[in-house]
């Protein structure tokens, strides 16, 4: 039976009061986490560490998301990392849609609108590790 790592996510969100609550959720469901506030140092992050995923607000300071977004799917050692845009600028109606579409909706990256409960959250989290 093979060993089962604890995995390893990527939280990008300038904004603290969601950056330490989302951090802590996932560390009490055993997930490693590491967090940034901008995109330059998200994507510095993302190459050093290969998390098994990047949890990506749209809206950042400097490098927005999407662009953070591009650039990690354009190199071949970060383009295979799944991305979940987790965003104030998404209303639930398109969430849902998204849903529908089985949670993507751009591309091959999964979008939630916030603010998001802590189940919703890890059963995204647990659906795109899965696949």
């Amino acid at each position: 039976m093979a060993i089962q790592y604890p995995k390893k996510i990527l939280i990008v969100d300038d904004e603290e009061d969601v950056l330490i609550p989302l951090g802590n959720i996932l560390k009490r469901a055993n997930y490693i986490v590491s967090t940034t506030t901008n995109g330059e140092e998200a994507i510095k992050l993302a190459k050093a560490q290969r998390p098994d995923l990047i949890i990506l607000d749209i809206v950042l300071p400097g490098l927005d998301g999407g662009s953070v977004a591009d650039i990690l799917s354009n190199d071949p050692v970060t383009a295979r990392i799944p991305i979940l845009f987790l965003t104030g600028i998404l209303s639930k109606e398109e969430e849902l849609l998204s849903k529908k579409e089985g949670g993507k909706k751009s591309g091959k990256h999964y979008m939630m609108a916030k603010p998001v409960s802590a189940e919703d959250l890890l059963e995204m989290i647990q659906k795109i590790l899965s696949s």
